[in-house]
């Protein structure tokens, strides 16, 4: 039986460049809804749970369609508020050979940005929810985002709702308005019970140890980190995430480790992520499966190999939102098989 998951953050609308065009080299662009917290939502819906976005957006023509493209894949969206004002944007540019991708933010000002902490409601939007998923996106959208964002934790860990936090570390958001993101970071982390981080989310929030870059793999790194990590915020029981090397823009291998609090390490080694269609989110459909798999009692060796196989597939599929189903993850899990389904 599925879980009942609020995820929170801004719903947005990307404009991309089509194929591998540079932005408006060409005067057209390409519309997907997205946003990093509503991408889990998704992902989450399409493997069978209650799945709900909570934030606001623009009460217009814009806001309008994006809630419509949210229930179209089993979001519920009642818990999202539409407000006058503007819709946030991101334009993207897909990388091709040794240019990479590249995003311009276009979200200052946005509904979601300016709407008051004071406005959500938290005891009554968490009201029968199993699960809280918030991400480092939202509080890099401004003051009032980052406020919502530390309020909506600290309720979830009241009421005894497990808490998701994603790192998400965007330095182009934050730049626009906090040259510390660490202190609001550390609210976040320190309610959390799961949390998606690696070592350079762990040494921005707590500084890192010493002057010289950290010795060892990406994985010890990361193994170091957690045990910092779990010393300094209590309520966490575990860490994910991924290990990515990118040979090109259109071929990465991506690996995975979960580290729990009481000692057990899973690890995943690399494997190859070829002909890459769209790389954004990711992230967020690596998030998405390792948490339907610890909601749903999958071990979590079994929850991290769901996680990865759902981020692969991700990059299979155009725009934001992973829109493959369980059953074509567990395929992936348990077969590894690529042949046609007839």
């Amino acid at each position: 039986m599925g879980k009942r998951i609020l995820c929170f953050g801004e719903l947005l609308l990307r404009l991309g460049a089509p194929g591998r065009e540079l932005l408006l080299q060409s005067h057209r662009l390409q519309v997907h809804v997205g946003g990093a917290e509503a991408n889990v939502a998704v992902s989450l819906a399409r493997f069978g749970h209650e799945s709900a976005l909570a934030g606001t957006v623009a009460d217009n023509a814009l806001g309008t369609a994006a809630l419509g493209e949210l229930r179209r894949h089993g979001v519920d969206v009642s818990r999202i508020r539409q407000v006058a004002g503007r819709m946030g944007l991101y334009f993207f540019a897909a990388g091709a050979g040794v240019r990479p991708s590249d995003v311009v933010y276009d979200r200052a000002g946005s509904a979601f940005a300016v709407a008051p902490a004071a406005g959500y409601d938290w005891p009554s939007l968490l009201a029968g929810i199993d699960c809280l998923h918030v991400s480092g996106v939202t509080p890099a959208v401004g003051p009032h985002t980052a406020e919502a964002a530390t309020d909506a934790v600290r309720a979830a860990r009241a009421s005894g709702t497990l808490v998701s936090f994603d790192g998400n570390y965007r330095p182009k958001l934050w730049a626009t308005w906090n040259d510390r993101p660490a202190p609001l970071l550390h609210a976040l982390l320190a309610e959390a019970d799961i949390a998606f981080i690696d070592h350079r989310d762990v040494d921005l929030v707590l500084g890192a140890e010493g002057d010289a870059v950290p010795a060892g793999t990406a994985v010890e790194r990361t193994l170091a980190a957690a045990a910092r990590a779990f010393a300094a915020f209590p309520h966490l029981q575990r860490i994910a995430c991924t290990q990515r090397e990118v040979r090109s823009v259109d071929a990465h291998t991506l690996g995975a480790v979960l580290i729990h609090r009481a000692g057990q390490v899973h690890r995943i080694e690399p494997q190859p992520v070829d002909g890459i269609v769209d790389r954004i989110g990711g992230g967020d459909a690596f998030t998405a499966g390792v948490l339907h798999g610890v909601l749903s009692g999958m071990d979590d060796g079994r929850a991290l190999a769901f996680g990865l196989a759902a981020a692969r597939l991700k990059h299979s599929v155009p725009g934001d939102f992973n829109l493959v189903g369980a059953d074509d993850v567990t395929a992936l899990v348990d077969s590894g098989r690529l042949d046609v389904k007839r």
